[in-house]
């Protein structure tokens, strides 16, 4: 895949899918009241956005920069967490319910970033952020799994 546009549209729907979760953690951060998942959330919004920075400073180093809009689709993601029914109801299943199908559509989005045939180094920081965002989700669907134990 050593064609640029192929790799620029990966590295885009790639921060597309790292600005939903930044964001909807950010908001599932400020909007929880749960201290555990505050804290958690807030860590996970950090390391979207470092992310973001990791893949825009490659798209940078071939000349390309990063639409601050984000794609179609990245908005029709970023509905990824509607937390606002789960937060009002204060229900820490449905929350990490919420959360746990944003990465959802990250780790998969990954998955597809990871059989394209990138640049090696390219490939190397695909790898390691997949690994990140499958921690995340694994975390996420744990933490869900011990609230139905517990509901």
């Amino acid at each position: 895949m050593n064609n640029q546009k192929e790799i620029v549209s990966v590295l885009h729907h790639l921060i597309d899918r790292c600005k939903d979760g930044s964001k909807g953690f950010f908001t599932a951060a400020e909007d929880v009241d749960d201290p555990q998942l505050k804290t958690m959330f807030k860590k996970f919004s950090v390391q979207r956005d470092g992310m973001i920075t990791q893949l825009q400073d490659e798209l940078h180093k071939i000349g390309k920069s990063d639409s601050e809009s984000g794609s179609i689709e990245g908005k029709v993601h970023r509905a990824w967490i509607d937390l606002s029914s789960a937060l009002a109801s204060k229900d820490r299943k449905r929350i990490l319910e919420e959360c746990e199908r944003g990465e959802d559509y990250a780790v998969a989005a990954y998955q597809k970033a990871l059989k394209a045939d990138l640049p090696p180094n390219i490939h190397q920081i695909v790898e390691q952020q997949y690994q990140q965002v499958k921690q995340t989700h694994d975390q996420v669907r744990d933490l869900r799994d011990q609230a139905k134990a517990n509901s």
